[in-house]
């Protein structure tokens, strides 16, 4: 189905000029090329196709636009063409002329004629003759091309070209830049092409002028010289994969960290919660909280991993709460929450940092959420660094809500669901047990039983689920259903479904799939649950042969990629959200299995019979190991094909029969009907005939096809779901165009290549293009019934996404500028990360299809390909993209076996051609093979067209001559144990193979050698040879002189190919030398510079070829060199090498090294270093300086590698290899002598950073303008301001400051009235110490970083601002100045009414601050190497993962120096300038390199995260510090059971440098018995520090001052060390001016001039000017750099036993004081603070409506019997109880109560310090830290039971609601925070007093008032306690009075009367008496009864 539109010529054009045309249809456009000076009649003749998905409709538009094209302007419209294209679909071919319309509609002269033709997909509407446009055969050809090729770019089209011409492809340019732009290259015709679509954008068109010679752009061809096969080549032949080895399943480290800090909202009455934390199947455990609704912990917990990451990631994290466990019980869960180690892991940093995960309970769904717990995990593998955000004291109330533990995206409500998994049935399944039983069985009984009894096992979330097993069956039945129920979106990713054998002894694998939820599923507003199926799932694992120990089992679990097809399964997934309010639902969450309704069996598609051909054009470079028996190659797709142990019994799915089918024979009879039309039935053919390998050199042998090439093909069946690969298929292609133009634009940006934004542009404009697309192709045939849901919806949000992303794309493009291509290329990444999780299919259809070579039966090695890049389509952007494709498959081991070494040899290469696609299109299976061929078919098929062919005969053979210049290759593998190699190359072609010479001892050899293949014979037409020709292999090893070579990395390339008849001549030939990646397993392995270049042999014989210059090199032997135009163009450089010395040197074969020297080579040019006479005695040279002259390539990108050795001269002349280093980039070392005219002084300094040795080299034209920068005093600012903060304000004025701002605060503070927390106040100086300025300047840290998140700041320019460079860049002086002006008054306005941002700030004290960098000081100041370089010296092998020798195992020592390249000879002004020591070349300015002595102070403040080093998951850390032969251990200072100690120490140590320099800080564990063990340490190169421009030594503080907490340190005053600056820069200055200035070349700076002593007298100072000054040195030309600042850098510690793995961190600083100059004063005191010792007094004063639980035993009333008790450290240390208050009927009580709390409380962090013996065997004292809360609850005592909870309140004494003034005004919201109420902290208000609600939960979770009490607090520090004593509960001193309770609250049983008396007369009085009165009544009444019959008696008888 496609449109072509023939655009033949455009007539009558006025005027002279160049033109192009532009032809536009369904919103897609193509660009012709541009004609040249046309005069009248532009004759375009271009084709332009459009493939079409759906048929065109009649009222769709053509439109064809011609312009007048210019180079610079936009393009100007001539006119336009549009026409309805009703004629063309009714007749399929028109042809017209016609005139064209100009803007307005109107007629003009010119006219075009253009012939459109139309292809209908059902090819009802004509068909093509084959000589209709073009006249010969190669239509189909060229068809196929451009349906590879051009689908979706515009601006690539087919072209047409004159009829007859046959050979249509001319030369273009170099095959490379084809190569690389792959699909998107333009056509051969025509070497004027636009190959990017962008380009004809207006301010793109400057660069078509370039095009225009035959000179090629150099932003349009990419010279990607990652390897050359980034691309596909062509449209016959598939790129590689370069990458051997698979990365899966091999172990690594892991470890996952988690913090337990808190747990708030436990739901539960007085519960003992403790936290259980389980990862995978290791559990911890807290410490037990008692009687807490909301436990503090703070503890820290590890877990070590070394697996997979496959099973890593599917591990558990289980986080649960259990109440009240003991040695006895196991406790009751309140609530777990649990998510996969992948979540965590895919976090940004991999971690959660203080979030609240949600607890709820899996038994019981209904009952909502059970509490919070907040922590700290993070999980980190080798080599990750995690930013562990800086740990400070956390006050900030916590936001609950705001910061679950939840990745993005998740909502924090998750609801309950149940997950249906529908297990339907499998097939395929392999045998599994041995046969012999079953032989016996079938003797006796004649039975036949299937060998397998499989059953499924579903695991998720970390429960699991099995069917029932079925009993001997390899296609069993189950439709039954696995139920888990657990809260959605789950945080579990994956699922697994496993088919397992049940055995007797033990239940195996027979494979694994898994379900990942993220793409059965989407969490958008249209989104949808997961589903999926039902649907076959394909499995693959170990090979199908029954052996009782498989050595591959673990396929079967999933780890690793499975080399076989093992089974598939049928099933579908369901998620149906719970309504957890219904009561019929069952509400526990265990794993149910049920029944599922069984589902028809065409509801997975119909099944379609697939037909897969093969033909194998080249089988060469088998390893040895298999070169004497003969190989055959087996081809299987699921389990066709597959005869050796494929299907236990034949058979094959038969579709329903219909009247009228022919009988179909079983296939495996191969026996074959009459061929009726459609090719009838046909047997298959999977292998390929045994033939013997033949020898191509000693490693590797080859099959001689020769000329006949063996094809396989099979027969299969498969339900038809293509849709679904073809979907998937489409945005592969996008993907992989996306990918190859990013790697394009990033390898520009690589190699400095001219526009990269040009290319990204085309990138985008392709990708919108491509996504277009996909929206109309995806569309179509939606219909079909077995589309499932997930089909369904997944094209939806396919389709939303790729729509979203061609819009994003579009406006991406218009942004992409030159400044911004690296954050746009950042996006676009991301683009492409999407695309691969949308192509990803999770539904299977068609198995993958694979390949084994067998040898003697056994399978030896294979080959997976994805059966959908195979599969054949109409539609091209469909087509797989290895169908109808030669491609080149590198057979690998299975399993194990192919890991680490044994994995990178290949086991052998094929060229394999493949077509897969269902029989009745098989008509096209060879239209992709190389041409040139006859079939020959198996005897039963002559002259079937479609009948397969068993081997094909190549009739068309050329010969050919490979010339391969090897040059040089660079950062190879080391490959002996000194760290070096002797490489040489192996260069593979077809079945030759060729070495170069063997360079020893180099890991950067330049061999300079061109290898010649002759009689090479190439199969297949010329032409497509040329355009595709065969890869080329290059292989490296390294000689050894036993055994064979080693094996040390591998790549491809392409050759360049040059026809006979083709000149040898510019742009293609000679070629040019390239970088080629090379990897080894996964790992690159270094690059290899080359140029290929394959020349036709031609009838003449080789005379044509260019010749051979021979031998050159008359020493080399016949060896022939890279000739002249290839090599690269060379000058003359000078090198010259600062030698400083020599560290760490380790000993060399036990012998320790002496007298060492230092080579230096590059490129066969070198300089040895003078002779260090006594390593021991002065490690460094004496002679500083030393050059050498060489021949460099021009192009600075070919530079060779510079190698250093150090070499160790021993006795008798011998000499021994200590250690190598390769700087294999030249580049950061090069000098470009600065421009004269440089116009300022910032753009020269850009010059000079090519070298940072010359930091004082080279004229400078200075700006004559003065900066200023002021430094007066101002207010307080707000954090992180990027201006430039300038407050080094002395004391004094800070008090006057102080005084203003009282003021206004009180002012504040009146007009506000209560409703706020009063501020704090400024803090005395004497409170002030360093811990006060350390913990300001965290928060400020913390601020920056926060506002950072906010503003969305990239870190990158973080650090600039951090460095307060501010305003620096292109503001001229007086610009700075004003700017620094404004900002001041902006600040000095202060927080106004003007301001409201600022206003709500809470004020911060003004404490003067450091710097804390949250990393090392190194990564701030780029290791210190501004002009010294530590290069590591390597010795020994590299090591591979497995064993694992790291870089840092191999270094054996670190050389010092620097280099400095540059062309000769300079300029002349760079040496003619002042004070030039030509001695020091460029390096001038150096320090002399002498033994210096040096105090060395290190300060250590404190750790955080330590790694546990004790069973209890704490540690007892002690500070370990050596520098030489000092070595310090404060052993006797450990701090016990601490995993985040606070040291605050300082060591001194003197130190000489050279000798001793490298710091190292280890933190150890103290052990009772047994040596201590280390938990990590840092190492300090201190000498760097020393020696650095950026002055290391000690800090520039913020401000001077001369006493208190921020004294100034360095024994030099600001004033000095600015002068000593400026006169080691040569800087004119520092000229003091009048007081409070300072000018400094040409910058003046200003601040305050006073400075204030103890004794607050003022005195005149220069020192806060001089400050200033050294404050913003960066700002000074030419030598300014960033100086250090007062700091405390935070290094991370590691332990060599756990190598990559932080083991904690060290927050420290270190100060450094030259022995010769002034000694420094006495060190800062950082010791930590001692907490506050402090009595709170509580006293309980009343209660009020407490709630009544007894019932009275005579008169049922309600009462309780309160008592209240409180704690503040925990219950078990304090807890105090009031007396009872007995039989209250009001809910009220009185106490007048008084409880005593001494605590300790450290105010910086607002905790209390407790110290107490974990346990009785615990050998000393641990001190917990612990928040101040106290805690009150009220009680309700029995005898005879256990007292009642009643309800408890927690005050949390920093900030707790002030309390009511009376009962009535006291409501449960105050404690719930649902109102406002105004929070005190009893640390400043001292005393309060009031009521407060008490509150307990109900049976439904919530909270409900339960009692009000009225107490006071008092707050006394211990000495004031001490004055003024009280005494405990109601005694002396100050006794409180008795309380007044009323009467009942006597004690019953004391005076049961009076109480009795109470009880029933006080209520029961009135009732009383008229029972009295009733009783007297009856009484009464009876007496009348009793005397009533007497008397009558008597009346009656008259007595």
């Amino acid at each position: 189905m496609a449109l072509l539109v023939h655009l033949k010529t455009v007539s009558e054009l006025r005027g002279r000029g160049d033109r192009i045309a532009k032809v536009t249809f369904r919103g897609q456009s193509f660009y012709s090329r541009v004609l040249e000076n046309c005069e009248d009649v532009a004759d375009f003749d271009e084709t332009f196709r459009w493939p079409v998905a759906s048929n065109i409709d009649r009222t769709e538009m053509l439109e064809i636009q011609i312009f007048n094209y210019s180079k610079v302007f936009s393009n100007k419209l001539i006119g336009t063409f549009r026409m309805v294209l009703q004629k063309v679909v009714e007749e399929n071919h028109v042809e017209v002329i016609e005139t064209l319309i100009d803007d307005n509609n109107a007629i003009i002269k010119t006219s075009l004629c253009v012939e459109v033709r139309y292809q209908a997909t059902d090819g009802k509407v004509g068909s093509w003759d084959d000589g209709d446009f073009l006249g010969d055969e190669s239509l189909q050809e060229e068809e196929k091309d451009s349906q590879e090729t051009d689908g979706l770019i515009p601006g690539s089209r087919p072209s047409s070209r004159p009829p007859g011409e046959k050979s249509f492809r001319r030369a273009g340019r170099s095959v490379f830049s084809a190569m690389k732009l792959g699909k998107n290259r333009p056509h051969k015709e025509d070497p004027h092409r636009q190959d990017e679509p962008a380009v004809l954008e207006m301010e793109d068109l400057d660069h078509l002028a370039i095009r225009l010679g035959d000179g090629l752009d150099p932003d349009t061809v990419s010279l990607a010289s990652v390897t050359a096969l980034t691309t596909n080549v062509s449209n016959k032949r598939s790129k590689p994969d370069i990458k051997m080895e698979p990365s899966a399943g091999r172990p690594m480290d892991y470890q996952v960290s988690i913090t337990v800090i808190e747990a708030r909202q436990l739901v539960g009455l007085n519960m003992d919660p403790m936290v259980c934390v389980e990862v995978g199947d290791d559990k911890k455990y807290t410490s037990m909280k008692e009687s807490t609704n909301c436990p503090y912990y703070n503890e820290y917990f590890v877990f070590d991993f070394h697996v997979s990451p496959d099973i890593m990631f599917d591990k558990i994290i289980k986080i649960s709460v259990i109440h009240s466990k003991n040695l006895l019980r196991s406790g009751t869960l309140v609530g777990s929450f649990k998510m996969d180690v992948g979540t965590v892991y895919a976090q940004p940093e991999h971690q959660f940092y203080h979030k609240w995960a949600i607890l709820s309970d899996p038994d019981d769904i209904s009952a909502g959420l059970k509490g919070y717990v907040k922590c700290d995990v993070a999980v980190v593998g080798k080599g990750d660094n995690i930013k562990t955000p800086h740990k400070a004291n956390e006050t900030e109330e916590d936001d609950i809500e705001g910061n679950l533990l939840l990745p993005e995206g998740v909502p924090a409500e998750r609801q309950w669901a149940r997950f249906y998994v529908k297990i339907y049935r499998a097939e395929g399944l392999p045998r599994m047990n041995t046969s012999l039983m079953a032989n016996v069985k079938k003797a006796f009984i004649g039975e036949n039983k299937d060998l397998v009894d499989p059953y499924v096992q579903v695991f998720f979330a970390g429960q699991k689920g099995k069917t029932s097993v079925q009993k001997s069956s390899y296609e069993p039945l189950w439709n039954e259903q696995v139920i888990f129920t657990d809260l959605f979106p789950p945080l579990c990713k994956r699922m697994k479904v496993q088919i397992r054998d049940s055995d007797k002894v033990n239940d195996v694998a027979i494979g694994t799939h898994f379900i990942d939820l993220r793409k059965i599923s989407n969490d958008g507003d249209r989104g949808f649950l997961p589903t999926l199926g039902p649907a076959w799932v394909n499995m693959y694992g170990s090979t199908r042969n029954y052996t009782l120990l498989d050595e591959h089992q673990d396929l079967n679990e999933g780890l690793g990629e499975g080399v076989s097809f093992r089974a598939r399964l049928m099933l579908a997934l369901a998620v149906e959200i719970l309504d957890t309010s219904n009561p019929e639902l069952t509400s526990s969450t265990e794993v149910q299995v049920e029944q599922a309704t069984p589902v028809s069996e065409s509801c997975t598609g119909k099944m379609e019979e697939f037909f897969l051909f093969g033909a194998f054009l080249e089988a060469s470079m088998i390893d040895r190991k298999n070169g004497d028996k003969p190989v055959t190659f087996e081809v299987t797709i699921g389990n066709y094909g597959n005869e050796v142990d494929g299907l236990s019994r034949p058979q094959r799915p038969r579709p329903r029969k219909e009247p009228g089918d022919e009988e179909e024979v079983d296939l495996i009879q191969n026996s074959s009907d009459d061929e009726g039309d459609d090719g009838g039935d046909l047997a298959s053919v999977s292998s390929t005939p045994p033939m013997r390998p033949q020898i191509t050199d000693r490693n590797y042998f080859h099959l001689p096809y020769l000329e006949r090439k063996p094809c396989i093909y099979i027969k299969s069946w498969w339900p038809d779901q293509r849709r679904r690969l073809y979907n998937a298929n489409i945005m592969d292609h996008i993907a992989d165009k996306l990918e190859e133009g990013l790697n394009d634009v990033q390898e520009m940006i690589k190699t400095e290549k001219s526009y990269p934004e040009r290319r990204l542009r085309g990138v985008l404009e392709e990708l919108s293009c491509g996504c277009h697309r996909f929206l109309s192709l995806a569309d179509k045939d939606q219909g079909h019934l077995s589309c499932t849901r997930l089909d369904r919806e997944r094209l939806k949000s396919c389709m939303r996404e790729l729509e979203s992303m061609g819009q994003q794309a579009r406006s991406l493009r218009a942004q992409v500028k030159r400044h911004t291509v690296r954050d746009k290329l950042r996006l676009c990444q991301n683009f492409l990360q999407k695309l691969r999780f949308l192509a990803d299919e999770p539904q299977h259809s068609i198995p993958d299809v694979f390949i084994w070579m067998m040898s003697s039966n056994k399978r030896v090695a294979y080959a997976r390909v994805p059966s959908k890049d195979l599969l054949f389509s109409i539609v091209e952007e469909e087509l797989g993209k290895d169908c109808a494709k030669v491609k080149t498959l590198f057979l690998k081991l299975p399993g194990k076996r192919g890991f680490g070494s044994a994995g990178w040899t290949v086991q052998a290469k094929l060229e394999l051609y493949l077509w897969l696609g269902l029989s009745k299109q098989r008509k096209d299976f060879l239209c992709g093979l190389p041409c040139g061929f006859e079939e020959v078919k198996a005897a039963q098929g002559l002259g079937l067209h479609s009948f397969p062919p068993i081997s094909l005969v190549y009739t068309k053979k050329q010969a050919f001559q490979l010339r391969a210049h090897m040059y040089q290759a660079r950062s190879l593998f080391a490959a002996d144990s000194s760290g070096l190699s002797d490489p040489f190359a192996r260069v593979f072609f077809i079945n030759q193979s060729q070495c170069t010479e063997v360079l020893n001892e180099t890991l950067c050899p330049t061999w300079d050698q061109m290898l010649v293949f002759d009689n090479l014979e190439l199969y297949g037409e010329a032409q497509e040879l040329r355009d595709d020709p065969p890869i080329i292999v290059i292989e490296i090893y390294d000689q050894d002189s036993m055994g064979k070579a080693d094996f040390m990395g591998r790549t491809f390339a392409k050759p360049l190919v040059k026809m006979a008849d083709e000149a040898y001549c510019p742009p293609r030939f000679p070629p040019q030398l390239e970088y080629y990646q090379i990897y080894r397993g996964n790992a690159t392995a270094g690059d290899l510079l080359a140029a290929f270049e394959l020349l036709q042999i031609g009838p003449t014989g080789k005379a044509d070829l260019p010749p051979i210059n021979g031998p050159v090199d008359v020493d080399r032997g016949p060896i022939m060199p890279v000739p002249v135009g290839i090599r690269p163009v060379l000058s003359k450089y000078r090198v010259e090498v600062l030698f400083w010395g020599l560290r760490d040197l380790k000993r060399v074969n036990l012998a320790q090294v002496d007298r060492p020297r230092v080579d230096i080579e590059c490129a066969g040019k070198g300089v040895q270093s003078s002779l260090i006479h006594n390593y021991k005695k002065n490690p460094n040279f004496n002679t500083l300086v030393k050059w050498f002259e060489v021949d460099l390539p021009e192009n600075e990108l070919l530079h060779p590698p510079l190698n250093i050795r150090v070499v160790d001269c021993r006795a008798f002349g011998r000499y021994t290899l200590v250690g190598s280093h390769a700087v294999s980039s030249l580049r950061r070392f090069i000098y470009r002598p600065p421009d004269c005219s440089a116009p300022s002084w910032n753009s020269t300094v850009r010059h000079l950073q090519g070298c940072h040795g010359l930091c004082n080299g080279g004229p400078f034209s200075c700006p004559t303008g003065e900066v200023v920068v002021s430094m007066e005093p101002e207010m307080p600012i707000k954090k992180l301001e990027t201006m430039v903060k300038l407050d080094a304000t002395s004391d004094a004025i800070i008090k006057v400051d102080v005084a203003e701002e009282e003021k206004e605060k009180k002012k504040k503070k009146k007009k506000k009235g209560t409703a706020e927390e009063p501020e704090e106040e400024e803090p005395d100086e004497s409170m002030l110490d360093w811990w006060s300025k350390y913990f300001a300047s965290i928060d400020t840290m913390k601020e920056q970083l926060r506002q950072q998140e906010v503003s969305g700041i990239d870190v990158e320019d973080k650090e600039e601002m951090d460095s307060s460079e501010g305003l620096k860049g292109p503001m001229k002086g007086k610009e700075k100045a004003r700017a620094a002006k404004e900002e001041k008054k902006k600040r000095t306005q202060g927080p106004g009414p003007g301001q409201g941002s600022e206003a709500p700030e809470k004020k911060k004290p003004k404490i003067d601050e450091l710097k804390v960098y949250p990393k090392e000081l190194e990564s701030e100041f780029n290791n210190f190497e501004d002009w010294l370089h530590t290069f590591n010296l390597l010795r020994g092998k590299t090591g591979d993962d497995e064993d694992g020798s790291t870089e840092e195992e191999r270094t054996v020592g670190r050389f010092k120096g620097s280099l400095c390249v540059y062309k000769v000879p300079l300029p002349e002004d760079v040496s003619r300038e002042a004070g030039y020591d030509p001695t020091y070349g460029m390096f001038q300015g150096i320090p002399s390199n002498d033994p210096i002595n040096v105090l060395v102070r290190v300060y250590v403040v404190r750790a955080t995260d330590l790694h546990p080093a004790d069973i209890n998951g704490k540690a007892d850390p002690y500070i370990a510090i050596r520098l030489g032969k000092t070595d310090i251990r404060d052993k006797e200072n450990y701090i016990s059971k601490q995993l985040n100690p606070v040291f605050g120490k300082s060591f001194d140590i003197e130190a000489s440098f050279p000798m001793e320099s490298m710091l190292t800080v280890a933190v150890y564990d103290w052990d009772l018995v047994g040596t201590d063990d280390l938990i990590g340490e840092t190492k300090i190169d201190l000498e760097n520090r020393f020696y650095s421009k950026h002055r290391a030594t000690c800090g520039i503080a913020h401000a001077y001052s001369t006493h208190g907490y921020n004294i100034w340190r360095d024994p030099m005053k600001p004033s000095q060390i600015l002068t000593r600056l400026c006169k080691e820069g040569k800087v004119d200055g520092p000229h003091f001016g009048p007081p409070g200035r300072v000018k400094v070349a040409n910058h003046v700076f200003t601040g305050p001039s006073e400075i204030e002593d103890e004794n607050g007298q003022r005195k005149p100072t220069d020192e806060h000017v001089a400050l200033s000054a050294l404050r913003h040195w960066e700002d000074i030309p030419r030598v300014g750099c960033r100086l250090v600042p007062e700091h405390v850098e935070t290094r991370p510690l590691l332990n060599p036993d756990k190598p990559g793995i932080e083991q904690g961190r060290l927050e420290l600083w270190v100060d450094m004081f030259p022995m010769d100059m002034p000694a420094p004063g006495t060190p800062l005191d950082i010791s930590p603070r001692k907490p506050k010792k402090y009595e709170l007094r509580v006293i309980v004063w009343n209660t009020d409506e407490v709630v009544l639980e007894d019932d009275d035993f005579f008169t049922g009333e309600k009462s309780s019997d309160i008592f209240v008790r409180g704690w503040l450290k925990g219950q078990q240390e304090d807890k105090q109880d009031t007396d009872v208050h007995y039989h209250s009927l009001t809910g009220e009580g009185n106490f007048n109560w008084r409880y005593l709390f001494p605590f300790d409380y450290l105010a910086a962090e607002e905790k209390i310090v407790i110290s107490k013996k974990e346990s009785m065997f615990s050998w000393d004292e641990t001190e917990y830290k612990i928040p101040a809360r106290l805690t009150l609850q009220i009680w309700d005592a029995d005898h005879f039971s256990a007292d009642d909870f009643l309800g408890a309140i927690e005050l949390d004494l920093n900030r707790f609601p002030r309390g009511a003034k009376t009962a009535k005004q006291c409501t449960m919201e105050m404690a719930t925070g649902e109102v406002d109420v105004p929070l005190v902290s009893i640390f400043k208000q001292k005393r309060v007093k009031g009521w407060w609600p008490l509150l307990a939960r109900n049976e439904n979770d919530e909270f409900e008032l339960t009692g009000k009490v009225e107490a006071e607090l008092h707050l006394l520090t211990a000495e004031e306690a001490e004055k003024n004593p009280v005494g405990l509960a109601r005694n002396e001193p100050d006794p409180l009075e008795k309380p007044n309770r009323p009467d009942t609250s006597f004690i019953w049983f004391l005076n049961p009367l009076k109480s009795a008396r109470y009880f029933l007369w006080h209520t029961y009085r009135w009732l009383l008496l008229k029972l009295l009165l009733l009783l007297l009544l009856l009484l009464l009444l009876a007496l009348f009864l009793y005397s009533v019959p007497g008397y009558l008696a008597k009346k009656i008888l008259g007595a």
